[in-house]
């Protein structure tokens, strides 16, 4: 899975760049070949010395190296790479990587990677949680970055909380499923439905949810990486998409999803129906704005909206799969399983608004898979990205 693959290392200048040594003996001992990029913090913490004896390269931390003319270029570099993996990554350089900081040989060769890059984000959790540093997090998802979330943990300041590196082990498994799994769904086309819906009152106002579509964007990226030909039917966000093998269909209301996905179910070999779609819209839309001073007390009249979950699991064919999403609050075994009866579904996603860090607007899930056989699969806290992996994992175990 890794034998032969050119990884580009970077590290940067965390207490947690001890691990780097871990990481080139577990990708080495896969078959891979490791180049070891370092800023000059990085070099506080770890010897260029032991880092090229393990990597069997010399390491490259400087531009020019040598007074002699000569000089590391940072565009062959990434093109030479397979993959680059930057642990510990810290947040001055992730502030740099988000904003095209290219003032030290690691940034400018991230800059230039044509390759995939995986982000291993280490810093003390005040750092980690810090608004800054999110948002510089969430740039780079943007751009297409993997982040390999922190795990929880005692920190160098002895405070514990989030913020501490994935271990090494688990980051080399993350490269393998990356590369082993690339072409697992090529050739199939795959419809995901994703974000909330927004049912008018009138032109300004609209009953609707928090959902941030991150969940099924996420959903869209893995399958799309996977091979997939991807149909992502989307609700009001703010998110974009990077794969060129996503096509987007904007969306805005219930009726308009239901309409988009009834056309493109059958021709997908899987569907997967993670939008938060309002169960409800007003009886009657007001053309113009409302005026509270004229209208003073209001009553608004709901309908039921049009079950699309149930309406593609009735024409779902044999030769489909059809997963649906269950947010619940109590009883979600129950409620989930009930779900994936009456809507004809191949496995249902639960996950519950009474878990920290689950639910909407966050960048974290942790989810329980329930399928038709009542085989039941609890995941940890996980980034949504990660918890994608999982959910499309079992999708391919069931595609013809």
């Amino acid at each position: 899975m890794l034998k032969g693959k050119k990884i580009i290392l970077g590290i940067t200048g965390s207490i947690a760049a001890y691990k780097a040594t871990y990481l080139i003996c577990g990708l080495v001992k896969k078959g891979a070949e490791v180049q070891v990029v370092i800023t000059p913090a990085g070099k506080e913490f770890i010897t260029p010395v032991t880092l090229s004896a393990l990597s069997s390269h010399p390491v490259i931390s400087e531009f020019f190296s040598n007074r002699d003319g000569s000089w590391h270029s940072h565009v062959d570099l990434g093109l030479w790479a397979d993959a680059m993996l930057i642990a510990p990554a810290t947040a001055a350089s992730i502030g740099k990587m988000a904003n095209g900081i290219a003032d030290n040989m690691l940034i400018t060769t991230y800059l230039s990677c044509k390759a995939p890059v995986f982000v291993a984000p280490a810093m003390d959790l005040d750092m980690f949680a810090h608004p800054a540093t999110q948002q510089n997090i969430d740039r780079l998802r943007g751009f297409g970055n993997h982040i390999i979330e922190p795990g929880e943990g005692e920190l160098a300041s002895h405070l514990v909380g989030k913020g501490r590196m994935e271990e090494p082990d688990r980051i080399i498994e993350i490269l393998e499923e990356f590369f082993t799994g690339s072409q697992d769904l090529q050739n199939k086309k795959i419809l995901i439905t994703a974000g909330p819906t927004y049912e008018k009152i009138d032109p300004v106002r609209f009953i609707g949810n928090y959902s941030s579509g991150k969940m099924g964007f996420a959903l869209a990226e893995e399958c799309a990486r996977r091979g997939a030909e991807v149909t992502l039917v989307t609700g009001p966000v703010s998110l974009t998409v990077t794969h060129p093998q996503i096509r987007r269909i904007q969306v805005e209301s219930a009726e308009e999803m239901y309409k988009a996905a009834m056309a493109e179910y059958p021709q997908a070999d899987a569907g997967i129906l993670c939008a938060a779609v309002a169960d409800y819209r007003p009886e009657q839309v007001c053309t113009e704005k409302i005026k509270r001073e004229k209208t003073g007390e209001m009553q608004l009249r709901l309908i039921p909206n049009r079950d699309i979950a149930a309406s593609l699991g009735a024409i779902k064919r044999e030769d489909q799969l059809l997963v649906g999403f269950a947010l619940e609050t109590t009883d979600g075994l129950t409620n989930a399983a009930s779900k994936l009866e009456k809507k004809n579904l191949d496995y249902i996603v639960l996950n519950s608004l009474q878990d920290l860090g689950a639910g909407f607007q966050v960048d974290t899930n942790r989810i329980t898979i329930i399928d038709r056989k009542g085989e039941i699969t609890a995941y940890p806290l996980k980034g949504k990205k990660e918890v994608a992996q999982d959910i499309i994992h079992k999708l391919v175990t069931l595609v013809s």
